[in-house]
């Protein structure tokens, strides 16, 4: 930095300090100034968050957001680009319906039911896929470009205006004070000495004019990219609407399609009810061909296949007792011809080990890396750290995200 660059420097930070803990009065803009400042720091705060409620409203979950995130991330630091896409809710349901749709058959009502409905949420996802392009082209993007553009270079103006306005007020201070200290002398001419480098120093009229000057430049660019900032709505507003008519075609496009669904479930519902009811009879054994082999042992003493007489020489009690003449007690009580249950023992509390279920696909891309499928019960060994557990799966021991998996049971 050169020396004038340094004593510029000095010369705004000496202010500031004067002004802030000094007391002393610097350059006061007008109100109308101040009240484009509030509202460019208003608006700068308004672009932000509006981009970032906008994307959350698109794409509302969370998770999958911070999973794309990752995705995007490893793949510029692997040089590998990688397609994520965000899953649609109605995507992700639609194809729980068709894939269990088609498991069922054709030849279920329900199933063919399941499989328009699941269609139908397909094309749902599809419409909404096309409100995000639409969205992200007709209202972040201008957003985008707002940010990084227009308003960066409005706060950069102001920035300028800032240090421009403390140079101008040190100097025009500094040479105040030295006209003070003159003025004040006994003598005419005589040194006057001073216990501060800027105390009585000497600030030229041309260095005040040159510093004014400057404050002034910055002081219009700063003014007309505020107003040309703020006096914009014409394009604001026209991205608004934009905004509202993808979401209008979206609804009804939407609309169109529930429609048509409702319509055609509501005759499948009447296919279902009209369907004459068919007559369904059991099966027995013997209609599958399956043999009785007497046993001995095996029922504790029941009666063999096909034989009235029980071992102990007693007729059974099918026919002891025919249909209608239940056995009775002494009190008349019918009791029941079949021995009460016992009390089967308790089982043993089993200890379950620690585990949990994967929420999405993990590649294995470093050695070390566990890699699994959604759904996947993984045995958790121990937690590395706040970002990484450590476990099994099949024989296979590694390391994985704690973002990508649901802690079913958790370590001690």
């Amino acid at each position: 930095m050169a020396f004038a660059g340094l004593k510029k420097q000095i010369n705004k930070a000496n202010q500031y300090m004067t002004e802030k803990m000094g007391g002393a009065e610097g350059t006061k803009l007008d109100v109308d100034f101040m009240d484009m400042e509030r509202k460019t720091d208003v608006t700068y705060e308004l672009v932000e968050e509006l981009q970032m409620k906008t994307k959350e409203f698109l794409q509302p979950n969370p998770t999958a957001r911070a999973k794309m995130a990752a995705v995007k991330g490893i793949s510029k630091l692997s040089g590998q680009a990688k397609a994520s896409t965000y899953p649609q809710p109605e995507g992700v349901l639609g194809d729980c319906m068709l894939i269990y749709g088609k498991k069922l058959g054709e030849d279920s009502i329900f199933a063919q039911a399941l499989v328009e409905m699941g269609e139908a949420m397909k094309q749902m996802a599809d419409v909404k896929y096309s409100l995000d392009d639409n969205i992200k082209q007709n209202f972040l993007e201008p957003l985008h470009h707002l940010q990084t553009k227009d308003l960066k270079e409005v706060m950069h103006h102001r920035k300028k205006l800032q240090g421009r306005r403390l140079d101008f007020d040190c100097k025009r201070r500094r040479q105040a004070k030295a006209t003070g200290k003159r003025s004040a002398s006994p003598h005419f001419g005589s040194p006057v000495k001073s216990s501060s480098p800027y105390t009585g120093s000497h600030v030229s009229d041309d260095e005040i004019r040159q510093a004014e000057e400057k404050f002034a430049e910055s002081l219009h660019l700063a003014q007309l990219g505020m107003f040309n900032l703020l006096e914009n709505d014409v394009e604001q507003v026209a991205q608004l609407a934009t905004f509202s008519e993808g979401l209008l075609e979206y609804h009804q496009q939407c609309t169109e399609i529930l429609r048509t669904l409702t319509e055609t479930l509501l005759e499948k519902k009447d296919e279902a009810a009209n369907k004459p009811k068919m007559e369904f009879i059991p099966k027995t054994l013997a209609d599958l061909h399956v043999d009785a082999l007497p046993t001995s042992d095996a029922m504790n003493g029941a009666s063999r296949a096909g034989s009235p007489i029980h071992g102990d020489g007693k007729r059974s009690q099918l026919e002891l007792f025919p249909a209608g003449n239940p056995p009775q007690s002494a009190n008349g009580q019918e009791t029941s011809p079949l021995p009460s249950p016992s009390k089967s023992p308790a089982r043993t509390p089993m200890t379950r080990q620690p585990c949990c279920t994967a929420l999405y696909d993990f590649e294995a891309e470093n050695p070390g890396e566990l890699g699994f499928k959604e759904n996947d019960t993984i045995t958790l060994t121990k937690k590395i750290d706040e970002n990484w557990f450590e476990g099994s799966l099949n024989g296979r021991t590694g390391y994985f995200p704690v973002t990508y998996v649901q802690v079913v049971v958790p370590l001690p």
